[in-house]
């Protein structure tokens, strides 16, 4: 539980933001359609630090929205 209130704080959220970036960069830099792949892969972290979620929550039995993990 310990990690999902993290990753739902401000700083987790930014730190999956950061790190999906790297991915997207590492994508491009790659090319091809393995690169692509990691792309895409980068583009999850930033989706889900932006929308509030933690899409490891439920799997640690905690809530998916960042807002209930905060409370």
């Amino acid at each position: 539980m310990g990690l999902a209130k993290f990753m739902a704080s401000t700083a987790g959220r930014l730190l999956r933001v950061v790190l999906g970036i790297v991915l997207v960069i590492v994508g491009v830099v790659v090319g091809g359609p393995a690169g692509w792949v990691i792309a895409i892969i980068g583009l999850v972290p930033i989706a889900a630090g932006a929308a509030n979620v933690c899409l490891i929550g439920p799997v640690l039995g905690a809530p998916f929205k960042g807002s209930a993990l905060r409370r």
